[in-house]
């Protein structure tokens, strides 16, 4: 069974919930797990995490069974089919290709054979415990994200936790240890607002009570957590998904080079494995290759793409008959790619404007979400990007990409604080599985885990 990141609950699996499970067994941990490992975990998380291992195991030996004894339905991989467009030039297109070359999709690694109760298993089953997750529930695909999200952060998580471990260990937290963790956080890209608001919390809190190195720590995850959590006390819904049975049309908008349209593909993937019908619109109709970039992640997710290979024609024409489209189909989510360059801003605001125009005239009734792309590589520059976007958008939250080894992982807060809007997704890789649903628990955690890095 595919796991379903949008029906995902915490304390709940995203999946239909398992039976309670029987009188704890031990799992055998694999050969390459070492006793160290085991020895620096608590009791109680290492025999959560060999569950889990255990559970996790037995369905795939179960679905292993299934495939051998079906070969002739699972032994190829069906080949998609060709993605169809509303306008088709073969010559357009290979001119197109050639002289814009597309960016290569990266498939994620396969997953299982080398799934082993490492710290970084471990690490990733402390999180999902501390969610109220049982071990049963628990699919592979979450402990691998975790991972992997872990690894991105690790650039932030070295030059902050390591540090900040040093200031809070020598004693309680003074004036002078508090001033020292204010340069940290900026440097970490979390901004100038973010970190004010994160120092008065501190100064508050021991005028309370003396902190310790580990309740200082534990103390700023809370901090943290409350300020990417904010945006839901101001209106926005923490469930964010397509709803089922209506159309659901989400404008993806953002600066050229921040991976946007590389960021729909991952969405249409992860809509297409959760069940939904999902269709694209090619609306970036002004930067070269951009219609072929998009047909080729909409093959990979065998989505259908709606385009026109004409040059630079009306991005607002490209949605109007995506609309059209979505509804003969009954398409749940349309995703339309949008033009994302900054040369002329006013005009890509206006061309902006128009779409939205377009989306509330001729499908008043649907779902719309207005999501920002940014680039967390980017820092403080990603921010003022994203206010040139917002007013114009009508954004309604922001999808963090790139947030692999290279990026500071403290401009999340920064995104947060400045804009006021919810960080809906995350992406920390490039593979088109390594974009998930944002979680602040998990996120905050990875930022400020133990310096040790696990498997991703």
């Amino acid at each position: 069974m595919v796991f379903n990141w949008f029906r995902r609950k915490l304390g709940g699996s995203g999946e239909e919930p398992s039976p309670p499970a029987e009188t704890p067994t031990e799992a055998p941990a694999a050969e390459s797990t070492e006793s160290t490992t085991e020895s620096t975990a608590s009791p109680g998380i290492l025999n959560w995490a060999k569950r889990a291992l255990q559970s996790i195991q037995a369905r795939q030996q179960s679905q292993s069974a299934t495939t051998i004894e079906t070969p002739e339905e699972t032994q190829e991989t069906p080949t998609a089919e060709p993605v169809p467009v509303s306008i088709s030039e073969e010559s357009e297109k290979t001119a197109a290709v050639e002289s814009a070359p597309v960016q290569p999709v990266v498939e994620a690694e396969p997953v299982g054979s080398s799934l082993v109760l490492d710290e970084g298993f471990l690490w990733s089953a402390e999180v999902l415990a501390a969610q109220g997750r049982r071990p049963e529930e628990v699919d592979i695909e979450e402990i691998t994200w975790l991972q992997r999200l872990r690894q991105g952060l690790g650039k932030t998580r070295r030059g902050l936790v390591h540090q900040l471990r040093a200031i809070v260990g020598q004693g309680p937290l003074s004036r002078d240890a508090v001033e020292e963790i204010e340069m940290l956080l900026l440097q970490s890209d979390v901004g100038v607002k973010a970190t004010d608001q994160i120092i008065a919390a501190l100064q508050t809190k021991i005028r309370q009570e003396t902190l310790p190195a580990d309740q200082a720590i534990a103390t700023l995850k809370e901090i943290l957590r409350q300020i990417l959590d904010r945006p839901f006390e101001a209106g926005y819904r923490r469930d964010f998904a397509p709803k089922k049975g209506v159309l659901n049309i989400w404008l993806i908008a953002g600066v050229n080079g921040v991976g946007k349209t590389t960021t729909i593909g991952k969405l249409a993937h992860i809509a297409t494995r959760s069940g939904y019908r999902c269709l694209i619109a090619a609306a970036d109709t002004f930067r070269a290759a951009a219609t072929e970039q998009v047909k080729i992640w909409g093959q990979r997710s065998n989505v259908e793409v709606i385009a026109n290979p004409a040059k630079n024609t009306d991005p607002a024409a490209v949605v109007f008959d995506a609309i059209g489209a979505a509804k003969a189909r009954g398409t749940e989510l349309l995703l339309v790619d949008t033009a994302g360059r900054l040369q002329n801003k006013a005009n890509l605001m206006e061309e902006l404007k128009k779409i939205r125009r377009i989306i509330d005239k001729n499908a008043g009734d649907a779902q719309i979400e207005s999501l920002l792309v940014l680039d967390a590589t980017l820092g403080q520059n990603g921010l003022r990007q994203a206010q040139v976007f917002a007013e114009a958008a009508q954004l309604t939250g922001v999808i963090l990409t790139k947030l692999d080894s290279t990026a500071k992982g403290g401009v999340a807060l920064a995104v947060v604080q400045e804009l006021g809007l919810p960080i809906r997704f995350v992406g920390a890789g490039e593979g088109i599985q390594d974009l998930r649903p944002f979680n602040s628990f998990e996120f905050v955690e990875a930022l400020l885990s133990s310096e040790v890095e696990g498997t991703a």
